[in-house]
């Protein structure tokens, strides 16, 4: 992996767990709960869940945190920003916000897994205001408007 971008990060709290991808194929390294008791999140509700992580992604890149497919399809915990983002000027602990969209409570222990960062390039756009836009055949056509 020689142009693998090299993800610095330090842990925070006696709890942090080393991230870590679950298989040689995953693109995504697997995010555990740093908190230091249990968090329960009452249907319809969310917590912002410790990782007791900080991370220095290198410039170009961002962090990207997205639910566990598991958690999702199996008892309806997801993240209701994801994905979300971290920047790569930010040094704060990664927080993972989840939102139980079941109909049980969901509790957090110390050590679960919680959620997965996706390590991906970032393309930083130069804007340009202008008085018109190019004509396409789908014009301002939005949400649903093919069918």
């Amino acid at each position: 992996m020689g142009d693998a971008p090299r993800v610095r990060f330090v842990k925070l709290r006696p709890g942090a767990q080393t991230p870590r991808y679950m298989s040689s194929g995953s693109a995504g390294m697997d995010l555990a709960s740093a908190a230091e008791a249990s968090i329960e999140i009452l249907p319809g509700a969310r917590a912002a869940v410790p990782t007791g992580l900080a991370f220095e992604i290198p410039r170009g890149f961002e962090g990207q945190v997205r639910p566990r497919s598991g958690l999702a399809r199996k008892l309806g915990i997801t993240l209701p920003n994801a994905p979300g983002t971290i920047d790569s000027d930010y040094r704060g602990e990664v927080l993972v916000l989840l939102m139980n969209l079941g109909a049980e409570r969901y509790v957090v222990e110390p050590g679960d897994r919680i959620g997965q960062l996706v390590i991906a390039p970032v393309v930083i756009a130069e804007l340009e205001e202008a008085a018109s836009l190019d004509v396409t055949e789908r014009g301002s056509g939005g949400f649903g408007h093919t069918g």
